[in-house]
């Protein structure tokens, strides 16, 4: 079975080497990596499953904000990239650092509004998320609407840019 650590007690090499395998060498293109530009994950809800000395899973989440078009920002955080190694999938391990990293959530700034990028039935039916307040919002690069999902009574239902929130307690 696996057991969920803080992602800081496993290497930072092993972190980008699962996310290559279940992403691909291209992935720092996407428009979820500009989300993340300038800005550490948020430690307390960032963690790794390991069998052992094997990391075969991870999830990090970053603070981000709605820039709203009517002025103002809206603290969110950006939850993923959430990646399972390929020999260790359909056994629970992205459920269980979804579900761990959205209970950690509480207490950190933006936490009751959060946000990702991905499949709108997966993540719908298993935490909650939908796009029903993201219409509004836009992304620094190319997105499927549909896919930008949102869970927490704080979420914004308004205009706005997404974009990396620097805060002092992200790392």
């Amino acid at each position: 079975m696996f057991e969920l650590v803080p992602i800081q007690a496993v290497s930072p090499a092993a972190v980008e080497a699962l996310l290559d395998a279940a992403f691909g060498t291209d992935r720092h293109g996407r428009t979820a990596y500009r989300l993340r530009e300038g800005v550490q994950p948020i430690a307390a809800m960032s963690l790794a499953a390991v069998i052992g000395d094997e990391l075969v899973g991870s999830i990090q989440c970053w603070p981000v904000s709605l820039r709203r078009d009517d002025d103002g920002a809206v603290p969110m955080i950006l939850v993923g990239p959430i990646a399972v190694s390929p020999g260790h999938q359909d056994i629970g391990i992205g459920r269980a650092l979804t579900r761990t990293a959205i209970a950690r959530a509480e207490g950190v700034e933006g936490g009751d509004a959060l946000m990702l990028i991905g499949d709108p039935d997966y993540y719908g039916r298993f935490f909650g998320f939908t796009a029903e307040r993201t219409g509004g919002w836009r992304l620094p690069g190319p997105f499927e609407a549909y896919r930008l999902l949102a869970l927490g009574a704080s979420v914004p239902d308004a205009a706005g840019l997404v974009a990396p929130r620097v805060t002092a307690d992200a790392a």
